[in-house]
């Protein structure tokens, strides 16, 4: 079984010469690179977020593994969803970390293999192409989120780093999100940047509060509040705001926009 692209020729091109031009004008390539621990990147459509995806990919130090944690805006699935089967794209197959997973699995119960959670879901996707093209031999670890209080994301975020520490990889946590949804430019960067900042603070549990109490509508503050548990755990003290940006930008209309943000934590 392998997982066949939902969104190709919709959210990125479906051909794939014409993704690779895409993705080389978006991967703005930096020579001094991040041996990052964590990082947040948006899952929009390329034209709407994919420099912003771009720049965060052409910063990061090429990893053997990606866990990449997003929501599940399908519904469907379990809560806690691991995809097990590799992954294809238009730029082709990428792996699943097989080994890794099933020391993941050992560490917590509530992750469980699922792939209806993952069938049509976009924003672990979208991150594959970027992935692909900065570390062409890696390999993934797929894990969708529908809710999660404060205590399982700390659960599956220690699960995570401990697992990382037992079998040495070199990874990369990576968080999909986008921020605020359909809102003004004003608002959405108002409270955009309380949940940024909270993020470049390390504080998973004022992230967590703050989107909640603020009525922010960030799609994947979970899984972000997962990846920042975890690179706590694993010594993170650095963060850096890579951009941010919004539809605005690209659709000219400013009065509905959506929130884009490229964060890296190490």
């Amino acid at each position: 079984m392998v997982r066949e692209p939902a969104v190709a020729g919709q959210f990125y091109a479906a051909e794939k010469k014409q993704l690779e031009i895409s993705l080389d004008d978006m991967i703005r390539e930096c020579p001094e690179k991040i041996d990052a621990i964590g990082a947040v990147s948006p899952h929009a459509g390329y034209m709407y977020s994919g420099t912003v995806a771009g720049q965060v990919y052409g910063r990061l130090s090429p990893r053997d593994t990606y866990v990449i944690l997003s929501p599940n805006h399908t519904g469907s699935g379990a809560r806690f969803a691991l995809s097990t089967e590799p992954w294809r794209t238009p730029l082709g197959e990428t792996g699943i970390d097989q080994d890794f997973e099933s020391v993941l699995l050992k560490k917590t119960a509530l992750l469980k293999k699922d792939a209806d959670a993952h069938s049509r879901e976009h924003s672990i996707e979208v991150q594959l192409p970027f992935i692909q093209r900065i570390s062409p031999q890696a390999k993934i670890v797929p894990i969708t989120v529908k809710f999660s209080d404060l205590s399982e994301s700390r659960e599956l975020a220690e699960a995570i780093a401990s697992a990382l520490v037992e079998t040495g990889r070199s990874a990369v946590i990576i968080a999909s999100s986008d921020m605020t949804h359909y809102e003004t430019r004003e608002s959405a960067a108002r409270k955009d940047h309380m949940a940024i900042q909270r993020m470049l603070d390390i504080d998973p549990e004022g992230l967590l509060r703050t989107v909640e109490k603020m009525d922010i509508s960030m799609c994947g503050y979970i899984p972000a509040a997962i990846m920042l548990l975890s690179a706590k755990k694993l010594g993170a003290k650095k963060t850096e705001l890579v951009r941010y940006t919004d539809s605005g930008g690209v659709t000219g209309d400013t009065s509905e926009v959506v929130g884009y943000a490229g964060i890296i934590v190490y």
